[in-house]
C-alpha cells in the first residue's frame, strides 16, 4: 500500500505523431494505469465513410505514476517525455481530470476544441454531467461546455442542454478609482 508521501498522480506524456495507441497499450502492458480519451468521428474516403476512434488530445497520453520512479514511462517507446514547466513534470490539476474523465465516461459525444483562456465559468446541474464544471460557449444551440486542461492548453467540448447549466459566481473584484 502506497503511503501519502508517494500517492500516485497523473500526468500528460507527450508521445510521437500518431503513436497515441502504441503507447497507451504499452503503459497498460507494464502496469500502468493510463487513460487515453478518444472521440469518434466520420471522414470520407473516395468510395467510402469511415467511422475513425481518434485522441481528443492528439500527442498526448496520460498516465498515473510516482515521480520518483518515471524512468520505466520515459523508456516506454514513443514517449517523448511528461509535460512540465522546463525539465519539472507537473501533474494534470486532479479537478480538470477528473471532469475529463466525467465526460469521456458519459458516452455524449466529445471533440477537441481551441483552448479557451476567457467565457463564463459554468456547472452542470443535471444529466449525466452532474457536476461537471468548464467553460460556456454559444457557438450553437444545444449548449457546448468546454472543460480544459491548463496544463497541455488543451480543451474538449461536449454539447448539453441549455437548462442543465447555471453559472458559477465569480468572487468580486474590488477596483481601486485612479483621481
Amino acid at each position: 500500500m502506497l503511503s501519502p508521501k508517494n500517492k500516485l498522480q497523473w500526468f500528460a506524456l507527450v508521445v510521437r505523431s500518431q503513436h497515441e495507441k502504441i503507447v497507451s497499450s504499452a503503459l497498460q502492458d507494464k502496469g500502468y494505469e493510463e487513460f487515453l480519451p478518444l472521440y469518434s468521428i466520420r471522414r470520407r474516403w473516395s468510395d467510402r465513410m469511415k467511422q475513425l476512434m481518434l485522441p481528443l488530445f492528439p500527442g498526448y497520453v496520460f498516465c498515473r505514476f510516482d515521480l520518483n520512479y518515471r524512468l520505466p514511462i520515459l523508456v516506454t517507446p514513443g514517449v517523448l517525455q511528461v509535460v512540465g514547466a522546463g525539465k519539472v513534470p507537473l501533474p494534470v490539476d486532479e479537478s480538470e481530470f477528473a471532469s475529463l474523465r466525467s465526460i469521456v465516461n458519459s458516452g455524449l459525444q466529445a471533440e477537441p476544441w481551441p483552448y479557451l483562456k476567457v467565457g463564463q465559468q459554468v456547472r452542470i446541474e443535471r444529466g449525466s454531467l452532474e457536476g461537471v464544471e468548464g467553460i460556456l460557449t454559444s457557438v450553437r444551440k444545444p449548449f457546448r461546455l468546454v472543460v480544459s486542461v491548463t496544463l497541455l492548453q488543451r480543451s474538449v467540448a461536449v454539447e448539453v442542454d441549455q437548462d442543465w447549466v447555471s453559472p458559477i459566481e465569480q468572487p468580486m473584484r474590488l477596483v481601486a478609482a485612479h483621481r
